[in-house]
């Protein structure tokens, strides 16, 4: 039921798996891949594993989506017969995607749109999209569904660890982790993102295996009491200790609504690097 005719905007570092991209009809502003000899669009013209497999030649840069990209989804989505959009995009404070589709989404005409800084990133932002379908479907209005996907956002955590930190540094997206840098060399922190859609230090962990045990701690901490959540565990190139992490998860909050599992975006993947694995939890 979609009486409104309201369509969903999510851009590709939110990742949403394609399965849901297409059962709730999303349109994907992508971001891109730089290489000395070109770029590529997230996902679709460069996968996360060439990525990984060129890190030792080079490390791309990535940018937002173009600005033509951006004016071209929303086109093709009055094209389409939509009147309404919800753009949900990953956080402003570690990528220009959601001022460019906030200011994109001013000079199109005939489309009411509703931009959603969700101050996360993968699908820490992309279940804010994934409820919007829903939302959709249950046959909420507009006001109500943007309403509520502002307070689900702030129920939406990502605790996640890398294996080094040299991408996150070399990316500038390092935050307020930078702080531990130079302290000890087996140190495996956990990150998450503050109030202000910032990466920064949850807790300091010596070594891989007492990083992924507190990373999991810490998401079922999140959750505590709450009944009504979703779940994920995420990865770059690290997909046998994500089955196992996922496992437990799952041993330790079994009665989750959605669960997404799977590897990161490329863009992501620049910037966390190959052995990364995330924890998304949201509560309602």
């Amino acid at each position: 039921m979609n009486k409104e005719k309201i369509a969903i905007l999510v851009d590709s570092g939110s990742d949403v798996p394609q399965k849901l991209v297409e059962k709730y009809n999303m349109y994907v502003a992508r971001l891109k891949i730089l290489y000395k000899d070109g770029e590529y669009r997230d996902g679709t013209e460069i996968s996360a594993e060439e990525v990984y497999s060129k890190l030792q030649e080079e490390i791309p840069k990535t940018s937002l989506p173009s600005g033509q990209d951006i004016h071209n989804l929303f086109e093709q989505i009055k094209e389409d017969g939509y009147e309404k959009v919800i753009a949900v995009t990953i956080s402003s404070g570690l990528s220009g995607t959601h001022n460019a589709i906030r200011i994109a989404a001013k000079d199109i005409e005939g489309l009411d749109v509703f931009v959603l800084d969700t101050k996360n990133i993968a699908i820490a932002s992309g279940y804010s999209a994934i409820l919007a379908g829903e939302y959709i479907k249950e046959g909420l209005s507009f006001d109500k569904i943007t309403k509520k996907l502002l307070v689900d956002a702030e129920n939406s955590k990502v605790f996640f660890t890398v294996d080094t930190l040299e991408y996150l540094q070399k990316g500038g997206r390092i935050g307020l982790v930078s702080s531990i840098i130079g302290q000890k060399i087996n140190l495996k922190p956990t990150i998450s993102c503050n109030e202000d859609g910032i990466y920064y230090t949850v807790t300091k962990n010596i070594g891989r295996k007492r990083s992924l045990k507190k990373t999991l701690e810490l998401a079922v901490d999140y959750i505590g009491k709450s009944t009504n959540y979703n779940l994920g565990v995420v990865h770059g190139h690290a997909e046998k200790e994500a089955e196992e992490l996922k496992k437990k998860l799952i041993e330790k909050l079994p009665n989750y609504n959605i669960f997404v599992d799977g590897q990161i975006s490329p863009a992501l993947g620049v910037h966390t690097g190959p052995g990364t694995i995330g924890i998304v939890v949201q509560k309602f």
